[in-house]
C-alpha cells in the first residue's frame, strides 16, 4: 500500500512541476518570438492527456501559426476548435477560461476568434474564490495585463 502511495505522490509531484512549467511558458510567450516557440516545444513535449494540459497544448498549435508563414489559418482553426471542444468538455475549469481568454485578447481581430471574452471574464470573477491559491495566483497575474478587465475587475481578485 505504501508503495503505491509512493507511486502515486511521485506521478502527482512530476505531473504538478510539467503543469508549472507549461504555465510559466505561456505567460511568458507572447513577449518574443523565442519565448512562443519555447512554450510551444514545451507544450509539444507534455505527455499528460488531462483536460488543462490539452488546453495548453491547443493554444500552442494557436500560438504557432504567429510564427510559421504556410498553414496559418489551419493551424488556428484546429487549435480554436480543440481548445473550444475541451472547453465545452470541462466548462467549469477556470485554468481552461484562462487560456481561452488569453489566446482571444492577443489574437489578431481580423481572425474573429473573440467570441468568449465576456463570457470568460464574467466566469472568472464569479468563480474565482473557489479556486486554490496557485489558480487565484496564476488569474491575478493575468487579470494584470488583461486587455479585457476593467482596473474595478482587477481589483476584485483579491
Amino acid at each position: 500500500m505504501k508503495l503505491i502511495f509512493s507511486f502515486l505522490t511521485a506521478f502527482f509531484l512530476f505531473f504538478q512541476s510539467d503543469l508549472d512549467a507549461l504555465r510559466n511558458s505561456y505567460e511568458k510567450a507572447n513577449s518574443s518570438t523565442a519565448n512562443t516557440q519555447s512554450f510551444i516545444d514545451i507544450a509539444e513535449k507534455q505527455t499528460g492527456s488531462d483536460a488543462v494540459t490539452n488546453g495548453y497544448k491547443a493554444a500552442a498549435k494557436i500560438m504557432e501559426a504567429k510564427i510559421v508563414t504556410k498553414n496559418r489559418k489551419a493551424l488556428v482553426k484546429s487549435g480554436a476548435t480543440s481548445l473550444e471542444s475541451i472547453i465545452k468538455s470541462n466548462p467549469s475549469n477556470a485554468e481552461l477560461r484562462v487560456i481561452r481568454m488569453s489566446v482571444q485578447e492577443n489574437i489578431p481581430k481580423i481572425v474573429g476568434y473573440r467570441g468568449s471574452l465576456k463570457d470568460d471574464k464574467a466566469f472568472l470573477l464569479n468563480n474565482y474564490s473557489k479556486q486554490n491559491a496557485a489558480l487565484k495566483t496564476y488569474i491575478k497575474k493575468f487579470a494584470t495585463q488583461s486587455k479585457t478587465m476593467t482596473d474595478a475587475e482587477k481589483a476584485m481578485l483579491k
